[in-house]
């Protein structure tokens, strides 16, 4: 498996590593990432396998995603990392974590839950059909974007901001958009959480609809070492409200215990 492309920023011994959602793009996190390192922190972003840099997955699922993280912090030259994971990422991170928990000094949870339900359910059936159907009928990656980016935001998100996010997802190839979607479909973590003994901190969007504040703290109160936040903003809280987000991690990261090398 070749590594998957990422960014970074920073430099020192210990490594965080941040996770996009389905929308996303390690793009995403260029401005971002360098806010949430303190000193002696190094910064990586990643583009998840298909999308950007990355080459595709085959499958794709929960388990090849958290052995593609293994693979990158391998050649990254990372032991380990503390995983920043926004929606599907911090999906990913939770996966990761329960699968490779050597790997994983702490989780930073961001508009996430611990599962999305049943495939074969009415509900998820209905996202599916509302993601998938218009590409299936011929609309582009570009019209899908223009419909679901700004359902997304809070109420005071910047315009820039989402039309920035509407160019990223246009630019996802639609075959690999629908592949991440019918995993995520499947992701259930929900008999992890317990396990999942590494500090944590859940970070909710107090007008997010997609991971909504109740879900995002229920998960935080089943994590053993976790504490939660909530942010003015919608299930872009991390692009939305960037220093108030940042201030949250790297508080949460100068209170790690240290690790050696």
């Amino acid at each position: 498996m070749p590594a998957p492309h990422w960014i970074e920023s920073g430099g020192g011994t210990r490594g965080l590593l941040f996770l996009h959602g389905v929308s996303g793009g390690a793009e995403a996190a260029r401005t971002l990432l360098p806010q949430l390192l303190p000193q002696g922190w190094r910064g990586l972003a990643w583009d998840m396998p298909g999308y950007g840099a990355s080459a595709p997955l085959d499958p794709l699922d929960f388990d090849t995603l958290a052995d593609a993280i293994v693979t990158l912090l391998d050649a990254a030259g990372l032991p380990r990392a503390v995983l920043v994971g926004h929606s599907l990422g911090g999906m990913i991170a939770q996966h990761t974590a329960a699968r490779h928990p050597a790997r994983v000094d702490a989780l930073v949870l961001a508009c996430c839950t611990p599962a999305f339900g049943a495939p074969a359910g009415p509900l998820q059936q209905a996202f599916l059909a509302r993601r998938l159907g218009p590409l299936e009928t011929g609309a582009t990656m570009a019209e899908l974007a223009a419909d679901l980016i700004p359902a997304m935001a809070g109420p005071d998100a910047d315009p820039a901001l989402i039309g920035a996010h509407i160019a990223l997802m246009t630019r996802i190839p639609p075959a690999r958009y629908a592949a991440a979607l019918r995993a995520l479909v499947h992701f259930d973590a929900r008999a992890a959480l317990p396990g999942l003994t590494m500090p944590a901190l859940a970070v909710a969007g107090r007008h997010d609809s997609v991971s909504t504040p109740r879900v995002v703290r229920q998960m935080a109160e089943r994590l053993p070492a976790a504490t939660y936040a909530e942010l003015p903003a919608g299930h872009l809280a991390p692009f939305e409200a960037p220093e108030a987000f940042a201030r949250l991690v790297r508080d949460f990261l100068t209170r790690l215990p240290d690790r050696p090398a």
